[in-house]
């Protein structure tokens, strides 16, 4: 599945303790549609993101940045501290594509003299696919 929507703050990599490392970031969809009146009405989705492949795409992954996304979709439901049922989605990312739009660091720039970093980040699959 694909997706494409900005990135809601800032990606925040998470240490587990078998020294693996997830990134986690939130984006939100916008959509819109008419209804049977005639109004248009704006519709937003909101993702909770995972990426397990490369802690270094965090540096680019910036409240903002429209991104589009490669993976699967989940959701799970769980009762919150005021008793009430909450529900989200989750993305499990497989591929990354940066579109732009977010805030850079001063860390980001490159020398012009520099080849420019991919802002593109997936996964390496051995699967035997006919197309």
């Amino acid at each position: 599945m694909n997706i494409v929507g900005r990135i809601t703050k800032n990606a925040e990599i998470n240490h587990l303790k078998n020294d693996k490392q997830v990134v986690n970031f939130s984006v939100a969809i916008n959509d819109s549609y008419k209804t049977k009146q005639g109004e248009r009405r704006e519709q937003t989705t909101y993702y909770n993101c995972s990426y397990w492949l490369s802690p270094n795409v965090a540096k680019i992954l910036s409240k903002g940045t429209l991104v589009e996304l490669t993976g699967r979709v989940s959701s799970n439901a769980w009762i919150g501290k005021d008793g009430e049922i909450k529900s989200g989605l989750n993305f499990h990312t497989s591929n990354i594509k940066v579109h732009g739009g977010g805030k850079k660091s001063d860390t980001d720039e490159q020398p012009a003299s520099q080849p420019q970093k991919s802002n593109a980040f997936s996964e390496d699959t051995d699967d035997d696919l006919p197309f």
